[in-house]
């Protein structure tokens, strides 16, 4: 939905404040406290639902409830003397004051514009493994983290970025690994291989012959024993807070699965419940820089990518992978990026990442996300990053 007041516009979809023709960087939370008031516009926001919706119910002060609104006001243009957008109703609440239209088009039309179509293809053991294409012009492997669903998040405002970006250029091929989203399950006996045959199966599928690979986190590794392995197939290589170690095989998670905390609320019962305090708590480790409804939409989504059991597998897995003898023999041109406060993958294991591969490019990012969604203050500047790395690869 995109909302546009007193010289304002507010894209819900993408995350996204315009004033005056300029962009306004705004905080995930700030942007929640405008998203609640323009949606009620006229209508009273007591305290209490402000504490409910953007504080997830949690004891905060009044200071606190003052900053975000003063930081919403200043947004938009506004300030707490003329109050001509947000209005303070004493001991009560706020209001939108403003005069708004609201328009419904936006990422959910810009999405039906770029439709994707989704194949299966079988992996060599057998396994049913779900691919999508998206778009038009060179073709790109789009690899996704271990929970995904290739529907869920082609709709989503979260991922929506991303998808326009690269579709709008280019035909982008996504696949769910198995475990995750419409592929097959996951076992206790698939290994890094298994998940390096599938995207191999997936490239086959798409008629791809040399190609370039956009790969997240532990799919980067993946992508990397692939290009070692297929150095004919891999024109270039982008990964994004990726890594060569899993936290187990760099030492950065206890051996033992109930000594880690990050295990521990995965196994709390709550997988894949916005309502649930574990649940929201390693959605929270997971995008620390989302605000409470990204937060609720991310938990949705990982509700559809997998049950408990999987994550556990696929965790066993990541953590305990490893495809640092596979840097050295990456040819192709390689661009890596990481955010420079990521809590579960440090930005030392990209730096890692870079120094293996000959003559890789390094770029690190001010953000403390897992995965860079709308919103984040550094996706424009990575999904440029991005794209013209790919768009090099035509000169070459």
């Amino acid at each position: 939905m995109i909302y546009s007041f007193s010289g304002n516009r507010l894209d819900t979809g993408r995350h996204v404040l315009v004033r005056d023709g300029a962009p306004v960087a705004v905080e995930p939370q700030v942007f929640d406290i405008l998203c609640l008031l323009v949606r009620n516009a006229g209508q009273l926001v007591t305290k209490d639902r402000l504490i409910d919706e953007i504080w997830d119910g949690r004891i905060v002060s009044e200071a606190s409830i003052s900053s975000g609104i003063n930081a919403a006001r200043t947004a938009v243009g506004d300030n707490g003397r003329d109050q001509r957008i947000i209005r303070t109703v004493p001991r009560r609440g706020f209001e939108m004051v403003a005069e708004i239209t609201a328009d419904e088009r936006g990422t959910a039309e810009a999405q039906a514009d770029l439709r994707q179509t989704i194949r299966y293809v079988a992996a060599p053991d057998g396994r049913s493994i779900a691919w999508s294409s998206a778009g038009e012009g060179p073709p790109v492997l789009y690899a996704s983290h271990h929970l995904s669903h290739l529907e869920k998040d082609w709709a989503s405002d979260l991922h929506a970025p991303w998808h326009r970006a690269l579709a709008g250029a280019h035909r982008v091929i996504r696949f769910d690994n198995r475990g995750t989203g419409l592929s097959d399950r996951i076992t206790p006996e698939d290994t890094l291989d298994d998940h390096v045959a599938d995207m191999l199966a997936v490239a086959d599928a798409a008629g791809l012959e040399r190609f370039p690979i956009v790969a997240w986190l532990q799919a980067g590794a993946v992508a990397v024993r692939f290009a070692a392995r297929h150095p004919e197939r891999v024109s270039r290589l982008v990964l994004l807070n990726s890594y060569a170690r899993g936290r187990l095989a760099r030492g950065q998670a206890p051996a033992a699965p109930g000594d880690d905390p990050f295990i521990s609320l995965i196994r709390s019962g709550g997988w894949g419940d916005p309502a649930d305090g574990f649940m929201r708590a390693w959605a929270t480790m997971v995008v620390p820089m989302a605000g409470a409804e990204q937060t609720t939409d991310l938990i949705r989504l990982i509700a559809h990518a997998g049950t408990t059991e999987d994550a556990l597998l696929q965790r066993d897995l990541i953590d305990n992978l490893d495809v640092t003898e596979d840097l050295a023999r990456v040819q192709a041109p390689t661009l890596v990026i990481h955010t420079r406060m990521c809590a579960i993958h440090p930005a030392t294991e990209g730096r890692r990442v870079a120094a293996g591969i000959r003559d890789a490019e390094f770029i690190e990012v001010d953000s403390s996300n897992t995965i860079i969604i709308a919103g984040d203050p550094t996706i424009d500047r990575v999904i440029g990053a991005v794209l013209e790395f790919l768009g090099a690869d035509q000169s070459d």
